[in-house]
């Protein structure tokens, strides 16, 4: 089968493989769509998970079920499905509460896993979820927007009646967007987003967001106005910056990937006194059918956010350094 393989650190290829073997409780997906993510990226250059090399990369992905082992059921042949790509052990302390995604021995398909940038891929069937009529590309979108939504969760945005009026998502990548659309979904009634390029905020705009120029005056004149506002750029400035802009009693959200060494300041006192919420998420925790049901009653913005959908021959330019320009937004091998 045709395959993008990680060979080693920060050397990935367009090669043949042999097609996975059939494992009891597992079945093997013809790959129809698979998103592109930086975690990708960051797991090609040995910056996230295990540096499990050879590896097949992609946790963003749905298909059709080819084939199922003996002992599975629920599952049949011909089933339209998406993937849940988090590997959790089921015994640690994390686990035993309720949070699979802080799992001590984590483990993913595409990071520590063969996954989806593949012709096939073998999957455990507990793993897998349906997707119904819903196109694939969409459906390959569930992976990032149950990441969102495992951010509104963390946040208390779900329990909190006081659901905020006006929310800030600095940065409008892919990523970013997703989450600002999110929040419009959940009912938010002013949902903006920051970012330096123009483009991408023309591009917000057309989504219905509310677009600010990072830096601009703008933006500076709605200092502690916002009850909601997230980081989704991993920029340590950007994220010091956040407090500012919430508003008294407001939330604030660290919800892009900072490098691990990265510090900020932040003030105590200024988080007593103004009752500020600060929280962070990491990857999903089971949200992926509550994210198709959000999918499935979007109008087709969210769709939008596709902006590549290419043979997966062409894949590998968008591995590289500066394979995506600020236009791109999220790439997707597509089958057939």
């Amino acid at each position: 089968m045709k395959a993008i393989h990680f060979v080693g650190k920060g050397e990935a290829r367009f090669a043949e493989l042999a097609e996975p073997e059939l494992q009891p409780g597992h079945a093997l997906i013809r790959v129809m769509a698979s998103g592109l993510c930086h975690t990708d990226i960051d797991v090609l250059h040995g910056r996230y998970g295990s540096s499990a090399f050879p590896l097949v990369p992609g946790h963003e992905y749905a298909g059709i079920v080819e084939t199922v082992a003996d002992d599975v059921t629920g599952v049949s042949v011909g089933d339209r499905v998406v993937v849940d790509p988090n590997i959790p052990c089921g015994t640690c302390r994390a686990c035993q509460r309720g949070l699979t995604n802080l799992c001590t021995d984590l483990k993913a398909y595409g990071v520590t896993h063969d996954g989806g940038f593949a012709e096939f891929s073998v999957v455990k069937a507990k793993h897998l979820h349906p997707i119904g009529s819903l196109p694939f590309d969409c459906a390959a979108l569930a992976e990032p927007l149950a990441c969102v939504l495992n951010g509104l969760g963390a946040s208390g945005f779900d329990s909190d009646p006081r659901r905020p009026e006006k929310a800030l998502v600095v940065g409008a990548g892919p990523i970013g967007l997703l989450l600002a659309l999110a929040l419009k979904a959940r009912g938010v009634e002013t949902v903006s987003v920051a970012d330096l390029n123009e483009s991408r905020l023309a591009f917000a705009d057309s989504l219905g967001l509310g677009a600010l120029p990072s830096g601009s005056d703008q933006l500076k004149g709605q200092r502690q106005g916002f009850d909601f506002v997230a980081d989704a750029t991993g920029v340590a400035g950007v994220a010091e910056s956040l407090i500012d802009y919430a508003s008294d009693g407001g939330t604030v959200l660290f919800f892009g990937v900072c490098a691990p060494e990265a510090r900020i300041a932040i003030s105590p006192f200024e988080i007593f006194r103004r009752q500020l919420r600060l929280c962070g998420s990491h990857s999903l925790n089971g949200q992926i059918q509550d994210a198709l049901a959000l999918l499935q009653a979007d109008d087709g913005t969210m769709a939008r956010l596709v902006s590549h959908r290419v043979p997966m021959a062409e894949m590998l330019p968008f591995f590289e350094k500066g394979g995506a320009s600020a236009a791109t937004m999220k790439v997707q091998f597509a089958a057939g």
